[in-house]
């Protein structure tokens, strides 16, 4: 069975996610996305959603981003 790369569980059930021109396999969403989504600059949150962006930095939401003093915003939609 497959073997999932972020806790090592084998599961029939194990799913593939090709990112960054590297494949990595996957036995829930939970995994693959403690594994791939970024994390908010402000309050370290895993964003599954669009998210923002300033200059490279994410952030989760207009609320964070403005926290950190950050008022212009990229929308990643």
């Amino acid at each position: 069975m497959p073997k999932c790369d972020a806790c090592g569980n084998d599961y029939d059930k194990a799913f593939q996610v090709i990112a960054g021109g590297k494949t990595y396999t996957f036995d829930s969403f939970e995994c693959a996305i403690s594994t791939l989504a970024p994390t908010c600059a402000h309050c370290k949150v895993r964003i599954v959603g669009h998210g923002l962006e300033k200059s490279g930095t994410m952030y989760c939401c207009n609320h964070c981003a403005e926290q950190e003093g950050v008022t212009e915003l990229r929308d990643r939609s």
